[in-house]
């Protein structure tokens, strides 16, 4: 009479215990294509703090690139280079180091300025096909940015 008790209880556990394992997998494949899709692209900057930004800015065009072999950033928002050290983590969540730059001065940096800042006040990221969004928790975008291909 025992018997089919244990049987029960030993396919309720087994099926449990596969269904965890098929969770746990999944975003941990969600996580790495989401790095995938965002690093080791040249992401260019059109919008930043809800305004449309220029092609060229003191005749460069304002870009991001994400490194996923050092973890390491680079940018540009038309006049210097800024570059540092980045983190991704499980849910779109990003933080970006304040790093170096170089210390030319340049007719227009506004662009400059407001892309530095939205990349320390940056916490998350979203991707919609090409268009890559840095976020402050769920406010509007701080930058918007498009890759170039």
């Amino acid at each position: 009479m025992k018997q089919p008790y244990y049987l029960i209880l030993t396919v309720c556990v087994l099926s449990f215990t596969a269904c965890n394992m098929f969770k746990k997998s999944s975003s941990k494949a969600t996580k790495e294509d989401n790095a995938q899709t965002i690093t080791d692209r040249k992401w260019k900057l059109v919008e930043l703090a809800g305004k449309p930004v220029a092609d060229k800015v003191n005749g460069k065009e304002p870009f991001l690139l994400l490194q996923k072999s050092d973890s390491r950033y680079s940018a540009s928002g038309g006049c210097n280079g800024i570059g540092g050290a980045y983190t991704l983590q499980a849910n779109g969540r990003i933080k970006f180091e304040q790093g170096m730059s170089t210390m030319m001065a340049c007719e227009n940096m506004e662009i400059e300025h407001g892309l530095n800042k939205a990349l320390i006040t940056a916490d998350n990221y979203s991707i919609n096909g090409d268009d890559l969004s840095l976020n402050k928790a769920r406010m509007a975008p701080l930058a918007r940015f498009k890759a170039i291909k």
